[in-house]
């Protein structure tokens, strides 16, 4: 296993060999920008129509990023941009559950097709995660991206409630209709853009051997000592069932509808 800023395979091509897993920096606002070329070249001429789920702004949200100023700095003002949210307010254009039935969910939003579903820190906090990535699947047009972003370690956050954690392996499951374009995590710290794609031969590794590299990445195990000082350095009470510590870390998926 390699690192670094690109990705490529280490093995000539045509000699058979297995190339070499890569770990490649990114940040976010590079995946988000690949995202929207993306979208871009499947919607070809026509207008894209773009959907959020989970659209709601939040006070607790300060570090997520406004998705409709991006799509309209980037698409233009007649680019179609609806948020979807099961509670009514801000950045809010239809009160839906994305875990609808699906001519419920159709009814409400009056929308056929969208080029770009965008799903982020959402899955986790339905009841019915399954049900959810049936219906993005289903409003998607042929050949639009869907981008899903959920946690794969993070603090019990009840907004309105937290029921799931996923891995990759739990997306790739549960959006068993889309193909896999790309692949990378990061993290939630305020002011930080770093993120990571794990690859062989420039695509995303979606073997599930390949989670014993991101357990040696994103885990940290403190022997007793350092474990002791780490507790009593916090402000508030910490109870110590664990020396085994993980970041708040979230997994990114961009898949595409054949």
């Amino acid at each position: 296993m390699s690192s670094g800023g690109d990705a490529s395979p280490s093995a000539p091509a045509g000699t058979g060999a297995k190339s070499e897993l890569r770990v490649v920096g990114t940040s976010v606002s590079r995946e988000i920008e690949l995202l929207f070329d993306r979208v871009a070249q499947a919607a070809g001429r026509r207008t894209p129509r773009i959907l959020q789920v989970g659209s709601r702004s939040l006070l607790s949200d300060r570090n997520e990023r406004n998705w409709r100023s991006l799509v309209a700095k980037r698409f233009g003002p007649r680019a179609r941009f609806v948020g979807l949210d099961a509670f009514a307010g801000t950045n809010v254009d239809c009160v839906a559950d994305i875990c609808s039935d699906p001519r419920t969910l159709a009814a409400r939003l009056k929308e056929a097709e969208f080029d770009l579903v965008i799903c982020r820190h959402v899955l986790e906090r339905t009841r019915h995660p399954a049900r959810a990535a049936r219906n993005i699947e289903r409003l998607l047009r042929p050949g639009g991206v869907a981008y899903v972003s959920t946690a794969w370690s993070q603090a019990f956050h009840a907004t309105p409630d937290d029921y799931w954690r996923f891995s990759l392996s739990g997306l790739l499951l549960l959006f068993g209709r889309l193909e896999v374009a790309s692949a990378f995590y990061c993290g939630g710290d305020v002011g930080l853009d770093v993120a990571y794609r794990v690859e062989r031969d420039g695509r995303p590794e979606l073997d599930p051997r390949a989670g014993a590299v991101e357990q040696g990445l994103f885990q940290l195990v403190l022997d007793h000592e350092d474990n002791r000082a780490v507790l009593a350095r916090q402000a508030t009470e910490r109870l110590p069932v664990s020396r085994t510590y993980l970041p708040t870390l979230f997994v990114n998926m961009v898949a595409q509808k054949a």
